[in-house]
């Protein structure tokens, strides 16, 4: 398997395992509905980039743009959802601009994930 299939399974683990912990502390602070948010976003994604790691070893697309798309998410992922969390949690943002910035990375991943449909396999 190659190294960065690895990194996106580890990655998508760990989405899971976060969104799992913070779905969980969303139930127990009131009004902590940033942080639920941000529960929710890791756990939808976390399936994301698990399958798009098995996609890029498959060798049923190209695994190159299906990779960058992956690292993409997982990128748009720590900066949108680690903003939410750290703002609840916290009451401080993470940097200006990373929830938006985070935002706007995971809609350019997701674009991505549409454009390697069309992008043929190595052969």
């Amino acid at each position: 398997m190659h190294p960065a299939d690895r990194m996106l399974i580890a990655l998508a683990g760990l989405a899971g395992a976060l969104g799992v912990g913070l779905s969980a502390a969303a139930a127990h602070i009131a009004g902590a509905t940033s942080l639920a948010t941000a529960a929710q976003f890791l756990l939808f994604h976390a399936p994301a980039l698990l399958g798009l790691a098995l996609l890029a070893g498959s060798g049923r697309a190209h695994p190159i743009p299906v990779r960058i798309a992956g690292f993409a998410l997982a990128l748009g992922l720590a900066l949108f959802s680690g903003d939410l969390s750290v703002r609840a949690l916290l009451q401080v943002p993470l940097f200006p601009m990373a929830a938006p910035s985070g935002g706007m990375i995971l809609i350019v991943g997701w674009v991505l994930v549409a454009i390697t449909a069309f992008w043929p396999a190595k052969r």
